[in-house]
């Protein structure tokens, strides 16, 4: 199908004896192209790397994205009408590689060249071309210069057709004849025209050889072409010689030579005059102002012609490039030169060279600047200073990659920047507080924030990829270190520990155990953890409390906890140590047996409980753990003293610990037990039948708890450390109240008044009714509900208690809630 492409898409130009096609990128860009050549008869012939080197076709992307297609208007299927040289070109364009539903352009370029000389070259990229006017010459001065050539060819004149029919190749080994047919096997483009033959041959070619010409090489074909012209067989000289090298630099400066006087193109003549040379860019020719502006130099002297550019001068550019992930540049100029000279066997000669130069690559690390601003908790970077030429497409942030567009769901935000230069950065900001900054505790004060994201580029049109990665360190005086409080029951030690800033990747520990809720739960600890603090609670005579001394009077105990960063690091500790009384460490038998627990202490390294002793040696503990010994024996044993005091008879023995050769102990516990004598008990009792039973109203005071309960169950009360409570709206509360200090089954609780009110004055205003009259609140929504309570073994007495439900509800006041209340 064909497709009215923009004319902005498309433009053409003419170059001498060259024309250009631009597609422009604004439409091509990311598009899969082809080309092909159209012929007078409207044939289309798809043009290919061989095809293109064969009949004079140039195809390239520029810096800017563009494609450029070049012709010679010698090419293959170039219309010549009147000096007026016609080339058709078919463009297909789609966006799949399989070319399916291609949009298909025809642009067809007329340009007028004239008048031509006698003998003209083109140096192109990809090819070299060599044309000559085609007259008959004189045969004698031929026959004299090259007689090899004519015996070559004679035979298979008189067979021959009119046309171009054979070349004779000169090579160092001999010459080698090849028919019109075969040589455009072999990739050579030959073509005749009413006045010009041409020869076109890639640098490649086989029958191509390599000369230094001054130091520079030059890729030379030297050929005779024959063709049958009526009665004649003429033969021309078309010999063709091109530069590949010859390109030097420094760190500020190109410098091209181009020798003169090239042993290929200059056989036979022995009189050479300049008649011009001239340079150009992008095959625009250069006026000798414009060319002093942009600072280049052209210089023509007897040998050669020499052309200085410095790197970075207008007219080229700088293009982005990728080495072993490195991002650098190289400068490219796309130059040209045209030489004409005049000799006494040619005439004039006219020379173009087409020179792409590339400077080798420098290595250009990105440019981060960190504008991070702590005050306002921003990390600002930006990355650059790249060439329009590069993307940024993708960013990897712990280990996950994401897209530009993705990336502000991670809370970064990335956007471009432009310089007046045409340059651009990247600018990457985000919050300090998103997850993904790294926080590390530094000081007692100050926290790192540390930004790690690598950045993924591309380079247009070539597709290459480097990346970059930032690492952006920030130190922020804002450390909050977590506290801790404690207290003690008669059973167990607690300690709150109330989370700063820096600990939430710390790690409790107790001892060598770290304090998770499965060894917690192991160890039948109990831990309340609610992200903003927690609560360990631990019983007294468990493994990790440690007894700092034991008298018989009681214990003191402590609780000690460290909080390590993620390398196990010892980061802060925190304890709680109370003095206990317990009963069961001493026990005095009516039988006259003892019976002591002896209990490891804090700070006596290697100490063995197996080997406490009493004050007879020979007396063993009865149990042994890794924390304590119990001994079990009669008072009359073991080295058990015993005096008198009053009507109270007392026996006294030590627990002992002594170092292997040591008489003296570093640990010693006195125990005693304490049996009354010379008591005398009178017991007097007699029998009757009991009253019947009466209630009398009194007065006094009751001892009562009322505790809040977290489900119906009613097993599990909230701590004091868990005030308060937060709940929702409608929410289930679920109270007990419990009578006290009474052992009486007789008596029954009843709750004859309760209501919430909105402050801890409990007859302020407003006021809402639970119980009233001992009896449930039954309005609508917010029904008291009574729960039954059974005997356990937690509950002796079911009557004693009295438990009920309602929901949360909200405060009402003139019409209005009171928030929060």
């Amino acid at each position: 199908r064909c497709l009215n492409i923009s004319l902005g898409s498309l433009s053409s130009e003419c170059l001498g004896n060259l024309l250009r096609v631009i597609l422009h990128s604004e439409y091509f860009e990311d598009k899969y192209l082809t080309f092909a050549a159209v012929d007078q008869f409207g044939i289309a012939q798809e043009i290919d790397e061989t095809l293109a080197a064969q009949c004079g076709y140039t195809i390239e992307y520029n810096y800017w994205g563009n494609i450029e297609f070049r012709a010679s208007i010698l090419s293959c299927h170039t219309h010549i009408e009147s000096d007026v040289y016609t080339v058709a070109i078919q463009i297909q364009a789609a966006t799949d590689p399989d070319m399916k539903n291609a949009a298909t352009h025809l642009k067809t370029v007329r340009c007028p060249y004239g008048p031509w000389h006698s003998r003209e070259l083109v140096c192109e990229t990809n090819y070299m071309e060599v044309s000559v006017k085609r007259n008959v010459p004189q045969i004698t001065d031929l026959l004299q210069d090259e007689p090899e050539d004519w015996a070559l060819a004679f035979p298979e004149a008189t067979a021959g057709a009119v046309s171009i029919w054979q070349v004779v190749f000169h090579l160092p080994t001999g010459r080698k004849a090849l028919l019109a047919s075969d040589a455009l096997h072999a990739g050579y483009g030959l073509n005749t025209t009413d006045t010009r033959i041409l020869l076109r041959a890639p640098f490649n070619a086989a029958e191509a050889q390599l000369v230094k010409v001054q130091g520079v090489t030059f890729s030379a074909v030297r050929a005779s072409t024959f063709y049958k012209q009526r009665w004649m067989i003429l033969m021309v000289d078309t010999a063709v010689a091109c530069p590949v090298d010859g390109v030097d630099y420094t760190n500020e400066t190109i410098t091209w030579t181009i020798p003169k006087n090239l042993q290929p193109l200059s056989a036979g003549a022995t009189i050479f005059s300049d008649l011009l040379v001239e340079m150009g860019v992008d095959l625009h020719k250069l006026a000798a102002r414009e060319t002093a502006s942009r600072k280049y130099v052209l210089l023509n002297s007897t040998d050669a012609i020499t052309i200085q550019i410095p790197i970075g001068a207008e007219g080229g550019y700088y293009k982005t490039h990728v080495s072993e992930g490195q991002h650098g540049t190289k400068y490219n100029i796309n130059l040209f030169l045209e030489h004409q000279w005049e000799d006494n066997r040619w005439g004039v000669t006219k020379h173009t060279i087409i020179k792409k130069i590339e400077t080798p690559f420098k290595l250009v690390p990105p440019t981060i600047t960190n504008y991070t601003n702590s005050s306002i908790r921003l990390v600002n970077v930006t990355v650059g200073i790249f060439l329009p030429d590069v993307e940024l497409v993708n960013l990897t942030i712990d280990a996950t990659t994401v897209t530009v567009p993705e990336a502000l769901q991670y809370g970064y935000k990335v956007y471009e920047t432009r310089y007046p230069n045409g340059s651009k950065g990247y600018v990457i900001e985000t919050p300090f507080d998103v997850p993904l900054i790294k926080k590390e505790y530094l000081t007692e004060d100050t926290r790192l924030y540390t930004l790690n994201v690598t950045l993924g580029f591309d380079v247009q049109p070539t597709h290459e990829t480097f990346s970059v990665p930032v690492i952006i360190i920030s130190p922020v005086q804002d450390a909050v270190l977590p506290s801790a409080r404690g207290f003690c029951d008669k059973e167990n030690l607690y300690l709150t520990v109330i989370r700063g800033n820096v600990d939430q990747n710390w790690l409790p520990f107790i001892s060598n155990l770290s304090l998770s809720p499965e060894a917690a739960q192991k160890h039948n600890y109990r831990l309340d953890d609610n992200g903003t603090h927690f609560t360990i609670r631990v019983p007294l005579y468990a493994p990790h409390i440690l007894y700092e001394e034991i008298h018989p009077s009681g214990i003191r105990a402590s609780l000690h906890l460290t909080m390590k960063d993620n390398t196990l690091a010892d980061m802060t500790d925190f304890s709680i140590s109370c003095r206990f009384s317990p009963e069961e460490l001493i026990e005095c038998l009516p039988n006259g047996t003892m019976s002591i627990t002896a209990l490891k202490l804090a700070g006596i390294e290697d100490l063995d409980t197996s080997l406490f002793v009493l004050r007879d040696r020979q007396c063993r503990p009865a149990t042994v753990t890794e924390k304590s010994a119990t001994f079990i024996f009669s008072v009359n044993t073991c080295g058990t003293s015993r005096k008198f005091e009053n009507t109270v008879m007392i026996y006294e023995n030590d627990v002992s610990y002594f170092r292997p050769g040591s008489t003296t102990p570093i640990y010693q516990l006195k125990c005693e037990c304490h049996y009354i004598i010379n008591e005398t008990i009178f017991v007097q009792y007699g029998t009757k039948n009991n009253p019947a039973p009466s209630i009398n109203p009194g007065f006094g005071t009751l001892a009562l708890i009322l505790q809040l309960y977290r489900d119906k169950s009613y097993s599990d009360s909230y701590m004091e450390t868990e005030y308060p409570v937060v709940k929702y709206l409608k929410e289930a509360l679920y109270f007990e109240v419990e009578l006290l200090q009474s052992e009486d089954p007789q008596l029954e609780l009843y709750l004859e008044d309760c209501w919430s009110t909105t402050s801890q004055d409990r007859d302020s205003s407003p006021q809402w009714s639970i119980i009233t009259n001992s009896c449930e609140n039954a309005e609508d929504a917010y029904q008291t509900t009574f729960h039954k309570v059974d005997r356990n073994s937690r509950v002796k007495f079911p009557t004693h208690l009295k438990r009920f439900e309602v929901k949360m509800f909200t405060f009402m006041q003139d019409g209005k809630a009171l928030l929060e209340q």
